[in-house]
C-alpha cells in the first residue's frame, strides 16, 4: 500500500488549536467516496489517506506531550504502541476536514489537544469514576495489610509447616501400613504350609489382630493431625474472615462502579438514536461488554462527528509504535475495527448510512466449476483459486465444496478433509466416499499427510533457525486473527528455507508440521519468526491483489491400496 504523500506540516500549533483539521490539499467533490468506510475491512481511501499523512507528520514532529512509542512497554508495564484513526468528515458548510482520535489513553492522558476527547473520561478528577476508584483501591490496601501483618503471617507460616509435617507422616503410615500388610501375607502363606491346623488358627486370628490394632493406630493419628490443623485454622479464621468479608465488598463495589461506567457510554448515529454499552452487547455471545469498549478510535471519531452535526465520509485506523507482545501489529500499517470490542458498537453508530459492502459477503469469482489435477473413485485433488472458501459461509455460498456437490450430485458424506484460507491457492484432496474421508482423516491425525507452501514475503528474513515454533491461539477480539500465547496458545511447527531472492523479496519454501488456523501467516510476520509478512497479507501485514502463498506439494497414501501418491503444482506468481 503506498501512502498519498503530503507537504510537511509548517505550524504544528494549528493541530492543536481545533480538533477539526483541514486536509493538506485540496479535494474536489467528485473525488470524494460514494458510500463511508466499512471499518472491519478496508482500503483506505485517497482522501483518508491524505489525512493520515498529516497525522502521521504531526506525530513525527510534536513536542507538546511525550509518549515513547519506541519501547515495549511503560513502567506501568502498559504496551506502548498506540492505535490512531483519522475520519474526514464535513461541515455544513461543505468545508472537508479530518478528526484525530487514539485508542484508549496516551501520554497518561484521555484528553490531548487537537484529538478528538473520550466518549467518557473516566480520568476526570472530579467524576464519580475517580472518587469510587479510590474506594475499591482503599480496600485493596486494607487487604494488602492484612495479608502483610506479621502475626497472620506467623499464623499462616505455622499453619503450612503443620500442614506439611501432616501430609509427609500420614504418608508415611500408609506405605508403612502396606508394608506391613504385605509382610502379613507373606507369613500367611508361609503359616499355610508349616503350621497345624490348631497353631494355624491362633496364628491367623494374631495377624488379624496387628492389621486392626494398625489400622486404628493410622486412625487416631489421622484424627491426632486433624485436630492440630483445625486449632491452627481457627486461629487463622479470625484475619481470614476479615479478608473474605473485604473481598467481598470489593467485589461488589467493583460490579457496581463497571455498571456505572456502562451506563456512562451512550452511542448516537447519524438518527441521534442513542444507546449504551450493556444494550449493545447484551445478545453478543459474551452478553457483557468487554474491557475497554468504547474507548476504541473509531467510536471516538463517530460519536464526535454526530454530536457536531459532521457528516463523516472515510475512516481509517493505523498503528503507531512497536507491537504488543502477543498482537502483531507493524508501525504505520493499517488495521480494520476489531470485532470483539468494537462491531456492536459501530454496528449501532453506521446505521442508517450508506456504507461499503464488507467484502466477505461478495462472491469473489466469476469462474466456475473445478480444476481437478487428479482424480480416483475414492477422492480428488483439486487446484483451489486463490479467493474461493473451501466451504460455504453465512452470506458466501460459493465454495470448494459446493463446486463439488454440483459437480458430483451422488456424492454423499462429509468430503472435505481439510482447508485452505480463502485467499490461499493450491492443491486439496477432497474424499469422495465416506470410508475415504475416514482414512484421510487417520492420515491426517497421524501427520503422514506432508504438505508444503511456496510463499513470497515482503521483505528478505534475517537466517534464523529452519524450525519455527510459537503456540497459537485465537485473538478473541479480533478474530479470525490468530496470536501467539505461551499460557493458551496450542503447539505450532514450521519448518522454512529460502527459494529465491529477487526485487528485496523472498521466496520460500514452508512445511507444516502442525495444521493451526493461519499458522504460517503468523509465523512468517511474528518478531519471533521470519518477522517479514507474506506478501498481500491483509490480516498481517499491508493488502495488495492477492494473498501470495499457494499450496504447492502434497503427498498423501491412497486409501484404495496404500500407495504414495504425490502432487506438485506451482503457482502463478
Amino acid at each position: 500500500m503506498v501512502l498519498i504523500l503530503c507537504p510537511q506540516m509548517k505550524d504544528l500549533e494549528t493541530f492543536i488549536q481545533s480538533v477539526f483539521h483541514k486536509l493538506p490539499i485540496p479535494i474536489a467533490e467528485t473525488d470524494l467516496p460514494e458510500k463511508f468506510t466499512f471499518p472491519f475491512s478496508y482500503q483506505p481511501h485517497p482522501v483518508a489517506l491524505s489525512a493520515v499523512k498529516a497525522l502521521q507528520t504531526y506525530l513525527n514532529e510534536q513536542k507538546k506531550w511525550n509518549h515513547d512509542f519506541g519501547d515495549q512497554t511503560d513502567e506501568s508495564g502498559e504496551i506502548c504502541g498506540k492505535m490512531f484513526g483519522v475520519l474526514v468528515v464535513q461541515n455544513k458548510g461543505k468545508e472537508l476536514g479530518y478528526l484525530a482520535a487514539f485508542s484508549g489513553k496516551l501520554a497518561e492522558r484521555n484528553y490531548l489537544e487537537g484529538f478528538v476527547g473520550p466518549i467518557y473520561d473516566r480520568l476526570a478528577e472530579d467524576g464519580f469514576f475517580k472518587e469510587k476508584e479510590t474506594s475499591i483501591i482503599a480496600i485493596n490496601d486494607q487487604i494488602k495489610a492484612i495479608e502483610h501483618d506479621p502475626q497472620y503471617l506467623n499464623l499462616l507460616s505455622e499453619y503450612d509447616t503443620k500442614r506439611d509435617r501432616s501430609n509427609k507422616e500420614m504418608q508415611a503410615s500408609l506405605i508403612y501400613k502396606k508394608k506391613a500388610k504385605h509382610i502379613r501375607q507373606l507369613k500367611r502363606e508361609a503359616a499355610m504350609q508349616d503350621l497345624s491346623s490348631d497353631r494355624l488358627e491362633d496364628f491367623l486370628q494374631q495377624m488379624s489382630k496387628e492389621s486392626q490394632d494398625l489400622h486404628f493406630q493410622h486412625k487416631r493419628k489421622q484424627q491426632a493431625w486433624r485436630e492440630v490443623l483445625t486449632a491452627a485454622k481457627e486461629r487463622l479464621a479470625f484475619y481470614q474472615k476479615k479478608i473474605d468479608e473485604l473481598k467481598e465488598k470489593r467485589k461488589s463495589k467493583s460490579a457496581v462502579l463497571q455498571q456505572q461506567l456502562f451506563d456512562q457510554y451512550q452511542f448516537l448515529n447519524q438518527r441521534k438514536e442513542r444507546k449504551g454499552l450493556t444494550t449493545l452487547f447484551k445478545h453478543t455471545k459474551q452478553e457483557r461488554p468487554p474491557a475497554g469498549a468504547g474507548d476504541c478510535a473509531a467510536p471516538k471519531l463517530l460519536q464526535h462527528a454526530f454530536l457536531n452535526n459532521l457528516k463523516p465520509v472515510a475512516l481509517a485506523e493505523f498503528w503507531w509504535g512497536q507491537s504488543p507482545k502477543l498482537e502483531l501489529r507493524r508501525h504505520g500499517y493499517f488495521y480494520p475495527a476489531c470485532l470483539g470490542k468494537c462491531k456492536p458498537i459501530l454496528t449501532h453508530m453506521l446505521a442508517g448510512m450508506r456504507v461499503d459492502e464488507n467484502p466477505a459477503y461478495q462472491e469473489a469469482l466469476k469462474t466456475k466449476g473445478l480444476d481437478i489435477i487428479y482424480e480416483s473413485v475414492d477422492y480428488l485433488v483439486i487446484n483451489k483459486p486463490n479467493g474461493l472458501l473451501s466451504v460455504s459461509g453465512k452470506y458466501v455460498l460459493d465454495s470448494v465444496a459446493s463446486r463439488v456437490k454440483a459437480a458430483f450430485p451422488k456424492v454423499t458424506g462429509p468430503m472435505m478433509v481439510h482447508r485452505l484460507d480463502r485467499e490461499t491457492s493450491g492443491l486439496m484432496v477432497v474424499a469422495k466416499t465416506l470410508a475415504a474421508y475416514l482414512d484421510f482423516q487417520n492420515q491426517f491425525l497421524n501427520k503422514t499427510i506432508k504438505k508444503e507452501y511456496i510463499a513470497i514475503l515482503n521483505g528478505i528474513p534475517e537466517y534464523k533457525s529452519p524450525s519455527i515454533k510459537l503456540p497459537l491461539r485465537p485473538d478473541h477480539h479480533q478474530r479470525p486473527r490468530q496470536m501467539v500465547c505461551y499460557i493458551d496458545g496450542k503447539l505450532a511447527e514450521t519448518h522454512w528455507s529460502i527459494l529465491e531472492i529477487k526485487a528485496a523479496k523472498a521466496r520460500v519454501l514452508l512445511k507444516p508440521i502442525t495444521g493451526r488456523t493461519h499458522q504460517l501467516r503468523v509465523h512468517s510476520a511474528h518478531p519471533e519468526g521470519l518477522n517479514i509478512p507474506i506478501e498481500g497479507d491483509e490480516l498481517y501485514g499491508l493488502k495488495s491483489d492477492r494473498l501470495k502463498l499457494h499450496a504447492a506439494a502434497l503427498t498423501f497414501e491412497d486409501p484404495a491400496n496404500g500407495k504414495l501418491m504425490e502432487f506438485h503444482l506451482d503457482p502463478d506468481f
